[in-house]
């Protein structure tokens, strides 16, 4: 017994409910927990209170496609957003240091600055990902192409370790030639605007990032905040200078290194772990606890999460009452499926198999195990 995302009701009504988890199908979810169609869950109607079918009469769900909130596309417009404004915010941060440069000519900011144009361009992958997460699936890519962030977010990594080995090559060899610096002050307030530049950008990249699920986003998000530690390190550097010590410059650059390799390892362990399906533990728990409270709910059995761009499915099993018909068993695996598209944050599908209590997979089982 299934509960699959998309089905129809004994009406013939797709149910479309579109509500903040990034539910893209027929069956999103409203903000409203009430039904305002007169096909309304009876099992989800009796667990309503006073105020619940106050809120039903107000706020009732949206059936119609062309009214319903499509969420997972409304979380790929805020990527989207994020990346561009986050583009244009550091093409103006780079563009005011590469002016300093011109008439310093300190090394420092010029690699601070190529650091951040090229963390602007990291946008360009992930806008990629975001546009081709879009298409719908099809018969060869059946979960359609959500994967293509997390492919984005290899990239992001990888301009983070460019970043780190340019940082250090960088700050080596300035060690072995040592060079003076003009116009110490303008230096400094270049690297304060740098640093402000891209500490902003991340929080939001970041903020933005895991509000949608999307683990590129906070992946490219802490890329900017490495730069940002450089530009923080060419102010500690121009500091150094002025009061005389020559290889201030590139001791902080190698300090910058490694706190460029620090978010590196974090960020290619986000990466890496989306990659392998790992989702947060706390995730399963919710999951769990949520169908257990679900009326008719006797035990829950193997539950399985993953992350396909940035909205999550579900996949698990629930024991029900082995006497009761196959449209009882059907109705309470679809009132898991509702409460869980509504209480599990980023959930956009989810199909719940329904097992009769005292029965065995006899036929399955050894496939199961194996």
């Amino acid at each position: 017994m299934s509960g699959d995302h998309a089905h129809k009701d004994e009406h013939g009504d797709a149910h479309g409910h579109g509500d903040a988890h990034g539910h893209g199908d027929s069956h999103g979810h409203g903000d409203s927990h009430g039904h305002g169609d007169s096909h309304g869950h009876e099992d989800a109607e009796h667990r309503q209170g006073i105020l619940d079918k106050l809120r039903h009469l107000v706020a009732p769900h949206s059936h119609d496609a062309a009214v319903a909130l499509d969420s997972e596309l409304e979380a790929s417009r805020r990527g989207m957003r994020a990346l561009l404004l986050s583009f244009l915010a550091l093409m103006v941060t780079a563009l005011l240091q590469l002016a300093v440069f011109a008439v310093s000519g300190s090394i420092a900011l010029l690699v601070d600055t190529i650091h951040n144009f090229a963390d602007a361009l990291t946008a360009l992958p992930i806008a990629v990902a975001f546009t081709l997460g879009r298409r719908a699936a099809t018969r060869r890519y059946t979960y359609g192409f959500g994967r293509a962030e997390d492919l984005a977010g290899i990239v992001v990594v990888l301009f983070i370790a460019a970043s780190g080995a340019f940082a250090a090559y960088e700050a080596v060899r300035r060690l072995a030639d040592p060079r003076e610096i003009d116009h110490l002050g303008l230096v400094a307030i270049a690297g304060v605007i740098g640093f402000i530049g891209n500490e902003a950008v991340a929080r939001y990249r970041i903020t933005v990032g895991r509000q949608i699920g999307s683990a590129a986003l906070v992946a490219d998000g802490l890329h900017a905040r490495t730069d940002g530690f450089t530009s923080l390190g060419v102010v500690l550097g121009a500091a150094g200078v002025a009061l005389g010590f020559q290889a201030a410059d590139p001791i902080v650059g190698l300090l910058i290194t490694l706190a460029i390799l620090a978010v590196l390892r974090d960020a290619a362990r986000d990466v890496y772990r989306r990659l392998m399906d790992a989702v947060d533990p706390e995730l399963v728990d919710r999951v769990e606890a949520t169908a257990l409270s679900t009326e008719g709910v006797l035990e829950v059995g193997e539950v399985r999460l993953r992350w396909i761009g940035h909205t999550l499915r579900a996949e698990l099993d629930i024991v029900v009452d082995g006497d009761m018909s196959l449209v009882d068993a059907h109705r309470i695996a679809e009132s898991t499926e509702h409460r869980l598209l509504h209480d599990v944050p980023r959930l956009y599908a989810a199909t719940v198999h329904a097992d009769p209590a005292g029965h065995d997979h006899d036929l399955t089982g050894h496939h199961r195990s194996g």
